[in-house]
């Protein structure tokens, strides 16, 4: 499985100009930016909105923003769930009508939750609603970004896959800029009383404008050849696909995918979602500056991200990861008293550098999984090494983060919690095979010789 052993007679690029392969990957964005602006608006209404307004019983603060944070964990829960039937039904029917889906999904939930009554008005079923809409739009998260990236990442240029597969990555960080810049703008034109009141609800309801302009714009791409190719060969020769035959051929792919997975989706919910609540308890700084602050940050990260899918391209996939890996180790131990400082271009930076240290990690990973799966199981293979993870990762940073917290009153073991991530992950680095410049149609037919496994396991 070396990176350019292909013969000249096999179609080993996809038959695409770079115009048309823009065009695929502003489609793919598109609805990214959607998906994942209403997300992340839910992460930070966790703690601006949420511990007030559906859990005002609660005995403390911290209390009522971990109860926030729990909800929001639901939709992280739903998010393999998603995976594994987007995945399966992508793989059988295509990527695109599959995305058509996820966005109308997310944006009918997210629309919802601005219509919500709060605990006041309705009691506990102001909470238990926001669950059911949670788990909805953290399903159709889930089969968004396998989609999203796989419908780039096969229609790109072996040589070039980490640089265009990266784009729809770095629409996370500009769909996160979008939902802070949105509450920002909120809540410094807003008294808190309003903001509380009714002018969190505005947020919400915008999604659905932008859910129609992401859906039309996906409209306008189809599956990459490569993928029409394996689904006629998958029907013609009656091939296995899905979640059991990802599990049954592929079971150290999905594993080391989730291990690549696990530090990076904590140390993102640590810098993005966890860093308002410690900005704002421990700090006490202001709301509209912390996102301010953050709105910089998400800027930077979204520039970062494709220069980093460019780097992996040049240096290889498992180089710069371990970078990642390795630099992510140490942000807990110099971010948070960089924090305490209370020194705003402080706290820029802090939060900036774990971004970056974040996107040496985030950027690769549409190509590192789209290397490692065969065509006809792909969307599965994936989503499943992606989203599974976020269940112990992303989803309980937050928690866990605050929880010691409040135990132990410093950040030391915050940042230690985040230092043995970091080691699973370079763990898992350590186990990859480097994949750069690697043709799909080689995995597609190292798969069809049954030799694929015993590749994968092995090192370059």
């Amino acid at each position: 499985m070396s990176s350019t052993q292909s013969t000249p007679a096999r179609r080993e690029e996809p038959d695409v100009k770079e115009s048309g392969l823009k065009k695929v990957v502003v489609a793919s964005m598109a609805g990214t930016v959607v998906e994942w602006y209403e997300f992340f608006l839910y992460a930070a209404a966790a703690t601006l909105v949420f511990a007030t307004v559906f859990f005002p019983n609660a005995e403390t603060e911290f209390d009522a923003i971990i109860a926030g944070f729990l909800t929001y964990a639901v939709g992280f829960v739903a998010r393999p769930i998603g995976g594994i039937v987007f995945g399966h039904f992508g793989d059988k029917y295509g990527r695109k009508q599959l995305l058509q889906l996820s966005i109308i999904l997310v944006g009918v939930s997210t629309f919802a939750m601005g219509c919500l009554p709060t605990f006041d008005q309705i009691g506990y079923w102001a909470p238990g609603l926001l669950v059911v809409l949670r788990f909805i739009q953290g399903f159709a998260v889930g089969g968004e970004w396998g989609g999203a990236v796989l419908l780039v990442a096969e229609h790109s240029p072996s040589k070039s896959r980490g640089f265009w597969s990266s784009w729809p990555q770095s629409a996370v960080p500009m769909g996160n800029l979008l939902a802070t810049g949105v509450l920002f703008i909120l809540s410094s034109t807003l008294s808190s009383e309003d903001f509380l009141g009714w002018g969190w609800r505005i947020a919400f309801w915008l999604s659905a404008v932008i859910v129609i302009v992401g859906y039309y714009i996906r409209t306008k791409v189809n599956d990459a050849p490569i993928f029409l190719e394996a689904r006629k060969e998958v029907v013609a020769e009656e091939k296995g696909y899905g979640v059991l035959e990802v599990f049954k051929r592929y079971p150290r792919g999905v594993f080391t995918a989730m291990g690549l997975r696990f530090a990076e989706n904590i140390l993102y919910y640590l810098v993005v979602t966890f860093s308002i609540t410690y900005l704002r308890l421990v700090v006490e700084t202001d709301t509209s500056r912390i996102l301010l602050l953050l709105l910089i940050a998400h800027f930077i990260h979204f520039c970062t991200v494709p220069l980093v899918g460019k780097l992996s391209d040049r240096l290889g996939r498992r180089p710069v990861y371990m970078a990642g890996a390795l630099l992510g180790a140490t942000w807990g131990f110099f971010a948070f008293p960089m924090m305490d400082t209370g020194n705003e271009v402080i706290i820029l930076a802090a939060v900036t550098i774990g971004l970056m240290f974040h996107a040496l990690m985030y950027a690769g990973q549409p190509s590192i999984m789209a290397e490692m799966f065969p065509t006809r199981m792909r969307y599965s293979g994936v989503s499943l090494g992606y989203q599974v993870t976020s269940i112990v990762a992303g989803s309980l940073a937050p928690i866990i983060a605050t929880a010691l917290l409040q135990e132990y009153g410093s950040s030391t073991p915050i940042a230690i919690y985040l230092l043995c991530a970091c080691a699973i992950t370079a763990f898992a680095v350590l186990m990859l095979k480097e994949t750069r410049g690697i043709s799909l149609h080689d995995v597609d037919e190292a798969d069809a010789k049954g030799t694929a496994d015993l590749l994968a396991a092995s090192k370059k």
